[in-house]
């Protein structure tokens, strides 16, 4: 008989909120400070969309078809892998999104706006749906009926490996602490604001035409992407996240006092 602490139960709830609430906050303040378009926030998400969820997928089930568990298990090899894939297809995303489908409404805060989008709707599709996932798991443990459908993966040929997953994914929300789950919160704050500010970074490469801070963007998504799996195996995760939210937070720094350098444009090019 599987119980799920109360305290576990309070924290996926929150962060099931949370995931559609941050994101969702952040589209309305930046719109209502800067009249930002709507659009550039849908541009975002469509792009993420494709590029992250679709095309970069494609590639990895390519590569993992040939190479198997030889490059999954190299866990350096794989974060290699890893982050200069999410880098140069979330970049090429944004820049190719930026170059020619926000070609006539490119400034500063639609820049802003593209990045809520593109932050926004991964964080309610990775972490919003993964916790939909796991509270509707903690409904089903609370009726009785998860053990079921254990009993019945466990009976039918062939769904042991299902099974099993199931069973390890249950066994997780009962026996983690209730801050292990807010800290998935916490990693998607850093996420945002590093979308926000790459997306700036390619902003300044469409409008000064300098691929110079395209590639610069890629380098830094690859190593935020790359040591985040190295990490994970070798640092406690409250530490990895706090220092990974320091770093963002400095980067967000450095990306604001150009923001605030830039001109502001008039109305009539905000159209």
């Amino acid at each position: 008989m599987y119980t799920v602490p109360t305290a576990n139960i309070v924290a996926i709830g929150c962060m099931m909120v949370f995931s559609f609430v941050w994101p969702i906050g952040l589209l309305i303040f930046w719109r209502r400070q800067t009249k930002a378009n709507w659009s550039a926030f849908f541009i975002g998400c469509a792009t993420f969309f494709l590029f992250a969820m679709v095309l970069e997928q494609l590639l990895h089930a390519a590569v993992l078809a040939i190479t198997g568990t030889a490059l999954t298990q190299k866990i350096w090899l794989y974060a290699l892998y890893g982050g200069l894939a999410a880098g140069v297809f979330e970049e090429t995303g944004r820049f190719l999104a930026m170059k020619f489908c926000m070609k006539r409404t490119l400034h500063r805060e639609n820049a802003v706006m593209y990045g809520i989008g593109h932050g926004g709707i991964e964080c309610m599709l990775l972490l919003g749906l993964s916790y939909i996932s796991n509270f509707v798991m903690v409904l089903m443990i609370r009726s009785g009926g998860l053990e079921t459908m254990l009993n019945t993966l466990n009976a039918l040929p062939d769904q042991e490996e299902a099974a099993a997953a199931l069973q390890t994914a249950v066994e997780q929300l009962c026996t983690l602490s209730a801050w292990q789950f807010y800290m998935a919160g916490v990693e998607r704050i850093s996420a945002v604001m590093l979308h926000i500010g790459l997306s700036y970074l390619v902003y300044w490469a469409v409008k000064e035409q300098k691929l110079l801070y395209y590639v610069l963007a890629i380098v830094i998504h690859f190593l935020v992407d790359a040591g985040t799996i190295v990490l994970m195996r070798y640092v406690p995760v409250i530490a990895m996240e706090i220092g990974l939210l320091a770093a963002v937070g400095i980067f967000m720094v450095l990306i604001a006092r150009q923001y605030r350098s830039e001109g502001a444009f008039t109305n009539e090019e905000k159209i």
